[in-house]
């Protein structure tokens, strides 16, 4: 099964959102796939190249930006549900998305700095 989604957290595939990708596959029974959809573009075929979603370093190393489309790939039992709940996440903003552009987390243990 395979889906097409525009990324719509301003993150991108980095930081939170990735991290929620890859907690959100590991949830299924299936194996998801993810890469750039480049549509149009052929004269590249790695750029097609699909990663396996279960991994933070290979989902954050496509470097997809906000508004660039994705294609998911799942097969296994779950491939369907897991589909759709990768395409609900990644058409989703992230409201705290601007906390991890400001060089860490707000909620870390601290505050003693004063």
């Amino acid at each position: 099964m395979e889906r097409t989604v525009t990324v719509v957290p301003e993150a991108g595939l980095h930081a939170r959102p990735a991290s929620k990708l890859v907690q959100t596959a590991n949830g299924f029974d299936a194996e998801v796939s993810i890469g750039r959809a480049d549509e149009g573009d052929n004269s590249g075929e790695d750029d097609n190249e699909l990663v396996p979603a279960n991994s933070m370093l290979s989902v954050t190393g496509l470097n997809v930006a906000h508004g660039e489309s994705v294609r998911v790939v799942a097969e296994g039992p779950e491939a369907a549900a897991a589909l759709d709940a990768i395409a609900e996440l990644l058409s989703t903003p992230v409201e705290n998305a601007e906390e991890d552009g400001n060089g860490g987390p707000d909620t870390a243990a601290g505050g003693d700095d004063e």
